[in-house]
């Protein structure tokens, strides 16, 4: 019986990132059960399947490093349960590997997210220099859905560096980002333009998570 953690790396694109997280939890879960891959479950008057995913990822966000934490209920070479999960996942969810994880997920620092804002009546060209400026500012303060209701937010901590090109008629970002504490969503960057520089707001915005890193600078495993 496997009694350590096992950890899958896991993409998620295409139509499958209009999967919100719980519908993702029960889709990985009913994949488990079609691989023949019994998850082993919790104890007690309400048992559940032991798998957990570190970073909740936001609808319409595509990502190429999704991690989800889980426990079998008897032993399965590694590479046999990639390859009997992507038999049967749906179009856009792939497993890349599996490996035992020795690391927790409070570990996770930073992610770098690449990004696509666009423009439908003005110029990427006039408008790059402009966001380049606005990301430049020692504070980007915003205001932010919290738990208890609606509170301010100074995201320029967050980010520890944001680059951007132009196109023909989008602007393209690459940014490494606070994953926790604080917890930056790529999302917060439309906000504090919408919020403070709406002139330079896109049309429409997506973004897709490349890959995650411990305080260090690490690729997180």
């Amino acid at each position: 019986m496997n009694e350590s953690s096992l950890r899958l790396r896991l993409s998620k694109t295409g139509r499958a990132v209009y999967i919100s997280h719980l519908d993702l939890m029960r889709t990985m879960q009913r994949a488990f059960l079609r691989a023949d891959m019994p998850l082993k479950y919790s104890e007690g008057f309400n048992p559940h399947a032991q798998i957990s995913f570190a970073l909740p990822l936001s609808l319409g966000t595509a990502s190429e490093c999704e991690l989800m934490d889980f426990k079998l209920s008897s032993f399965m070479a590694l590479p046999e349960i990639a390859f009997r999960l992507n038999r049967v996942l749906p179009e856009g969810l792939h497993v890349q590997e599996v490996y035992e994880q020795d690391r927790k997920f409070r570990h996770i620092k930073w992610l770098d997210v690449e990004g696509v804002f666009e423009y439908n009546l003005r110029s990427p060209a006039l408008v790059l220099p402009e966001l380049t400026d606005f990301f430049a500012r020692d504070g980007i303060v915003i205001e932010k859905k919290t738990k208890s209701g609606t509170g301010e937010m100074d995201i320029s901590p967050a980010i520890r560096s944001i680059l951007f090109d132009c196109g023909s008629t989008t602007v393209t970002l690459r940014a490494t980002l606070s994953a926790q504490e604080p917890t930056m969503n790529p999302d917060n960057l439309v906000s504090a333009l919408r919020q403070l520089a709406p002139d330079l707001a896109p049309d429409f915005a997506y973004f897709t998570r490349k890959q995650v890193y411990d305080a260090d600078m690490n690729v997180f495993r």
